[in-house]
């Protein structure tokens, strides 16, 4: 075969895949921006393009694990049911401004709001860390942990011995690391001693190379729970990781988080969302958390929603329910986030609120982990500026706090990031919080990030060398697949 027969051999085979991606893209009627992503990288990379559509294209969960999700949704469900039976209608009344956020999350995702929360905000990974450690100190019947990263190191180290102890004396201790997150920690000896000590370790969403011909292997479980007993819960964006040892060789400082520790029914909604996925990683039937008639009557205290997302349930639900959020602010509006690559829709949403009047901020890490986020992200400051959106860029180390304060009422608390992999991807936990007193907590420490940032200049901005302007528009583009 002469060298012209080869590369016309090729060119018509490169054509017939991009042909043949192209409709199986079509017809999986993703969001337009995604879509045209996709058939811009397969028609443009000859047969890599292909290759990465076929990793990381399609949210391909695998059949057996889809399978375990379809037989143990219902069991959710039922409980759901029975947790929206046993409350009281007149102990969650909010404000009008909100309820349309109410009624949306609990239509799509079942929970309801709890009332009778007591909940407070830990900006400290010192004071995270003792606290989770007094508290599985104190477990009595079982100690449930889910979590992104598991790193060695540090305080992370007092943890496990607290893990340790907690299943020595005979509590049923459960944890799920991501497997791709937590790759190194799964593997080391602190990991082989808690599962000596008793302790069932297990790797959420396992990699590999042959799975990888059937499941996508970018499909990660972001969620960061601790719940102990079903009374105290922990989430937000720390991961179980010590910053002062965790990536300080990236040049981004050390990440700054913050978590939100609960006391109350909002504990029991937790525990469901860490016992789905334990079902599912194990291939055991939905263990539905203990009853908790007594604890969802009650009026006093703070009003919380759990808000789970991912391909378990409606992957495109908090997307959603973060667009209504940000389409109720009337007065102001303010959002941390790592990695800040919206979609169209977000964009719309962020500018539409800032030409009506609201007070929008957005606090980012004036220097992130990723290269191509980090330009694919500052390609939107300009049109932010121009509608009046306030972009302030935080010194003080990777901040990885995911947040968002509405008005002083209501706030949205999690380890959602406002890219495109959170919102549509990954297995991610927030919380909605109805409750004056913690949005002003949250806003509070909003403000401190806040004081420690540079506020971009829209003159000087715009001033920045075409070069870079040009880097940042076509990196852009990937925005929805990344």
């Amino acid at each position: 075969m002469n060298l012209q027969i080869f590369s016309t051999f090729v060119l018509i085979v490169h054509w017939l895949i991009v042909a043949g991606l192209s409709i199986r893209v079509i017809m999986r009627r993703s969001p337009v921006g995604v879509a045209l992503a996709w058939l811009s990288v397969i028609a443009s990379a000859p047969f890599v393009g292909a290759g990465a559509y076929l990793l990381l294209g399609e949210r391909r969960l695998g059949a057996r694990r889809a399978a375990r999700i379809t037989a143990n949704i219902g069991s959710l469900k039922q409980w759901q049911a029975r947790l929206r039976d046993n409350l009281d209608p007149a102990s969650v009344q909010v404000d009008v401004a909100t309820e349309p956020m109410r009624q949306h999350a609990e239509h799509v995702l079942g929970y309801p709001i709890l009332p009778g929360n007591r909940i407070e905000l830990l900006d400290n990974f010192r004071t995270v860390f003792d606290a989770m450690i007094t508290d599985i100190d104190s477990a009595h019947s079982r100690c449930h942990l889910c979590f992104y990263i598991w790193h060695d190191g540090g305080r992370v180290a007092d943890l496990i011995e607290a893990l340790v102890r907690a299943a020595r004396r005979g509590v049923q201790c459960r944890a799920l690391a991501d497997a791709m997150g937590s790759k190194a920690f799964l593997k080391d000896a602190q990991a082989r001693r808690l599962r000596d000590a008793g302790v069932e370790l297990t790797a959420a969403l396992p990699t590999g190379l042959l799975r990888a011909l059937f499941v996508r292997q970018d499909l990660r479980n972001h969620r960061k729970i601790l719940v102990i007993d079903d009374r105290v819960a922990y989430t937000g964006s720390q991961n179980l990781v010590d910053p002062r040892f965790f990536k300080q060789n990236v040049g981004v400082g050390e990440w700054v988080d913050a978590i939100a520790r609960i006391t109350g029914p909002t504990a029991a909604a937790l525990d469901s969302v860490f016992e789905l996925d334990w079902s599912v990683e194990i291939g055991r039937e939905y263990e539905q958390p203990r009853a908790i008639e007594h604890a969802a009557r009650p009026s006093a205290g703070s009003m919380i929603q759990v808000v789970p997302s991912g391909q378990d349930l409606r992957p495109q639900a908090i997307h959603q329910l973060l667009l209504t959020a940000i389409y109720s602010a009337r007065r102001e509006l303010v959002m941390t986030t790592p990695y800040f690559v919206p979609d169209d829709s977000m964009l719309t949403a962020l500018l539409s609120a800032a030409l009506r009047g609201v007070a929008v901020t957005l606090i980012v890490p004036a220097r992130n982990d990723s290269v191509l986020v980090r330009y694919a992200s500052v390609a939107h400051f300009d049109d932010l500026m121009s509608a009046g959106v306030n972009i302030a860029l935080f010194k003080g180390g990777l901040l990885h706090t995911k947040s968002l304060a509405i008005d002083g009422e209501f706030s949205v608390f999690g380890s959602v990031n406002l890219d495109m992999r959170s919102l549509w991807l990954n297995f991610e936990i927030s919380l909605f919080v109805y409750d004056a007193a913690f949005t002003q907590q949250l806003s509070a420490l909003q403000h401190n990030y806040l004081a420690n940032s540079d506020l971009l200049d829209p003159e000087a901005w715009r001033r920045r060398p075409a070069w870079r302007r040009f880097t940042e528009n076509a990196l852009r583009l990937l925005g929805p697949i990344l």
